[in-house]
């Protein structure tokens, strides 16, 4: 699943409608905050050992391994690239985000922030670049170039202090500083509660009558910490499941 199939919702979470989390089984109770960095979700080896965890208190989380297997565990390396290519990928198909970074890669090459830079407004623009998604990724070359973004920081940041420190960059909101801390930095607790792709898959998952908004998303979450960065991957995996298996042709982002 490429990162235009996970989107924010980009409305705001109305009323939770009476969904309820387990009712405190959460696994991150009594954690130590010194073993979180031994719980980082950085291989498949460690993917599958945090969702046989929630399997063990979530009979939902167990079916779904039992019948879509592991889900991917999606790496991106971490810097400029990665963080480009999420402001590419908004708002656009699957196969345009594709042809738009090839020719971006092209036309910047190194693929560094000073460089892109050097780029000029029809450069951008011929790679498939819109003015406004031109704005963001100058935001972006601009702060690394000076040092005001230092992708380094974040490994000494919790999880809503490194979201912080991304979102200073134009076009780069909350979801997408997520959705990065969850694929390039193995953070395992990371939860986009806003993205449509996961909503869908927990409204399949748990087999809810309706799909669940914002908030019913944060109080679904509470029993999968601290690995809701691994639930979040299975959702996704187990969104694409569902829909192969009903013979459906899911377009939803």
């Amino acid at each position: 699943m490429g990162m235009t199939e996970m989107q924010p919702t980009g409305g705001r979470g109305g009323k939770a409608r009476g969904f309820r989390h387990g009712g405190g089984h959460s696994l991150s109770e009594g954690l130590k905050s010194s073993r979180m960095t031994q719980l980082m979700i950085q291989d498949d080896t460690s993917l599958k050992h945090a969702l046989q965890e929630l399997a063990e208190t979530d009979k939902d989380v167990a079916r779904a391994l039992s019948e879509a297997g592991l889900p991917p565990l999606r790496y991106r390396p971490p810097g400029f690239a990665t963080l480009l290519r999420i402001i590419v990928a908004q708002q656009v198909s699957l196969a345009a985000a594709a042809t738009i970074w090839s020719r971006l890669e092209t036309a910047c090459q190194p693929l560094e922030p000073r460089r892109l830079l050097q780029l000029g407004d029809e450069d951008l623009r011929a790679a498939g670049l819109s003015r406004q998604k031109q704005g963001y990724a100058r935001s972006l070359a601009e702060l690394m170039a000076a040092g005001e973004l230092d992708l380094q920081v974040l490994e000494e940041l919790d999880d809503e202090a490194a979201v912080a420190h991304i979102t200073r960059v134009k076009g780069l909101g909350r979801w997408s500083a997520e959705v990065y801390l969850l694929f390039s930095h193995g953070r395992p607790d990371v939860w986009p509660a806003d993205d449509v792709g996961l909503m869908i898959g927990m409204e399949r998952l748990k087999r809810l009558p309706e799909r669940p908004t914002v908030k019913d998303m944060r109080v679904l979450g509470e029993d999968w910490r601290p690995y809701r960065a691994a639930a979040a991957r299975l959702l996704w995996h187990y969104r694409q499941f569902a829909s192969e298996t009903t013979g459906g042709t899911d377009t939803l982002p």
